[in-house]
């Protein structure tokens, strides 16, 4: 074992002992809301500067750049929002008639529902008094039988966020937030504004990549470097298209 990994695993035993493990390595809030953030703020940036990069490529007048790019913003980021919330809304929904289902059935025919339990266990490799232990523990606890149900018989999770508000608000503030960035140096007039949006949409997208990484514990410079791929894919699919279309109609 090398010194790195032993290290970790001797702070994350006494943050276990502290009884701050659960906060500190798996954060709620961020698991809830990260997706949403990260999912709006990578496509803010990159619609907005594919936006830019079509009419660059296009040779459209600046007015056309801040007319087109905060039209997106707005029309894009509310899209955005409201079908996330409507989307989470729905799976919330969802899984709460399943769970009032289960609830039913663990209620009115727990004979049957105690054999899927032991079906469950059984499958996972649990026999003989073992096997019974886990049944009568599980089934001895309402809230815990129905919450094994969900997970193991039908593959819902057993928590989900219960403010798809937030989740739509998450991904609306993230996107109209990350997506001005592009257009700030057509905002305050710089001297060959696309160049600097390049560099300054270049350092967006690698910023909110690296800062994913935060939560997913995976390399922040290999998820940096894979989101910067992706909006440079865009952009010049974008910029491409622009220019092919300007070449061909005008």
């Amino acid at each position: 074992m090398n010194q790195k990994l032993a290290a970790q695993i001797k702070k994350a035993k006494l943050e276990h002992q502290k009884g701050s493990a659960f906060e500190r390595y798996h954060p709620t809030f961020g698991g809830t809301y990260i997706r949403d953030a990260v999912f709006g703020a990578n496509d803010g940036i990159i619609t907005t500067f594919a936006v830019i990069a079509g009419v660059a490529g296009a040779n459209l007048p600046l007015s056309t750049v801040l007319i087109l790019g905060f039209a997106n913003l707005l029309a894009d980021g509310l899209a955005m929002g409201l079908g996330n919330y409507l989307g989470s809304k729905s799976e919330v929904e969802y899984i709460n008639q399943e769970r009032r289902m289960e609830d039913w059935e663990v209620k009115h025919i727990p004979g049957l529902e105690r054999k899927e339990i032991k079906a469950i266990y059984y499958r996972k490799g649990f026999r003989g008094q073992d096997l019974s232990r886990a049944v009568q523990t599980i089934t001895s606890n309402k809230k815990a039988w129905v919450e094994t149900m969900m997970v193991e018989e039908l593959g819902l999770p057993a928590e989900k966020s219960k403010h798809p508000a937030k989740n739509g608000l998450a991904t609306f503030a993230a996107f109209a937030l990350a997506g001005l960035f592009p257009l700030l140096p057509y905002v305050f007039g710089f001297p060959r504004a696309f160049n600097t949006s390049i560099m300054v949409t270049g350092l967006a997208l690698f910023s909110v990549g690296s800062l994913r990484a935060i939560i997913t514990k995976k390399n922040w410079l290999k998820s940096g470097l894979e989101m910067l791929a992706v909006g440079a894919i865009a952009a010049t699919a974008a910029f491409v298209t622009g220019y092919l279309i300007n070449r061909t109609l005008i």
